[in-house]
């Protein structure tokens, strides 16, 4: 009877009780410190409970590369999850926590690749596995996954969306 009592209590405890930054943890994931802005910009601008953020990069900056051309699937899919991170660190440094996140609204990707290179989605699902991995189903968002000829310092992937927040 004990072990069903045990079984149950854990049924109950839902896996949103913990918070974004814990299930990063235990997924072995860590914010870096964001990128500081290159230009006259702001990283974040919050309107009501939207957050609009702006292009972000990998943090810190890493190697430059070009996807069908120096970079294969496999490490731009890496590049893009450290640029969901870079993202992350950025929304906590403007919220305080990430918890206040209440859905990831819109997410749009450009791949910085060749003409030939057709896998940018394959690319960006690195970046949304981590916003689900932090948020869960609310990490799910529209998503757009473009190619770009070049992008800002030579990043393989640049990254901006749309949040709601508490």
């Amino acid at each position: 009877m004990r072990t069903f009592l045990v079984a149950l209590a854990l049924m109950a405890t839902p896996a949103l009780a913990e918070t974004p930054e814990q299930r990063l943890a235990a997924a072995g994931l860590t914010l870096p410190p964001p990128n500081a802005p290159i230009g006259l910009y702001v990283p974040a601008a919050r309107v009501g409970h939207l957050m609009f953020l702006a292009g972000h990069g990998e943090c810190p900056a890493g190697a430059a590369g070009k996807l069908g051309a120096t970079m294969d699937v496999a490490a731009g899919k890496a590049i893009a999850a450290k640029v969901a991170l870079c993202m992350l660190a950025t929304i906590k440094a403007q919220l305080g926590e990430l918890s206040r996140v209440r859905r990831v609204v819109k997410v749009m990707g450009l791949v910085n690749a060749t003409p030939e290179f057709t896998q940018h989605p394959e690319v960006m699902n690195g970046f949304s596995e981590v916003m689900v991995t932090a948020f869960g189903d609310a990490g799910k968002a529209p998503r757009v996954a473009a190619g770009a000829g070049s992008l800002p310092r030579g990043w393989p992937v640049e990254v901006d969306a749309i949040i709601e927040v508490k």
